[in-house]
């Protein structure tokens, strides 16, 4: 069994490579490598896996899966400059890539007998990155 909870948060970000100069930088990344930075209303979306417990009726309790969504991702980026305040970024790009990359690695390990499935960042209605680890 697959369950998916859904939440949204507010960041600001720019997408450059310091090894790279301004032109090159605009070049490849447009108007997102602005060095004044831009941002975006994300929504994330974590899938778990697992079996469904006859007891419960449940895979992982949905309103123990916000709770965690909340203090382990949405809590640290909400309203944040990524590059900026989260450290995760300090030294990585924040593409919607390794921000689903990144929020996988605070979850992993969360969820008891549930497994992450999967990790999906929408960047906007049209634009999102899938990450389901390493594996």
């Amino acid at each position: 069994m697959k369950i998916t909870r859904r939440e949204e948060f507010s960041a600001a970000h720019r997408l450059f490579n310091p090894g790279y100069s301004d032109e090159k930088n605009e070049a490849l990344y447009g108007p997102c490598a602005n060095p004044n930075y831009h941002g975006h209303n994300y929504v994330v979306e974590v899938t778990l896996r697992g079996p469904v417990d006859p007891d419960t009726g449940m895979t992982f309790n949905l309103a123990d899966l916000k709770e965690t969504m909340r203090r382990e991702v949405i809590d640290k980026v909400d309203h944040k400059n990524l590059n900026l305040e989260c450290r995760e970024f300090a030294s990585l790009n924040p593409s919607v890539e390794n921000m689903a990359r990144v929020i996988w690695n605070r979850l992993d390990g969360a969820f008891g007998a549930a497994r992450l499935a999967s990790i999906r960042v929408w960047e906007t209605p049209k634009t999102y990155a899938e990450y389901s680890g390493s594996g």
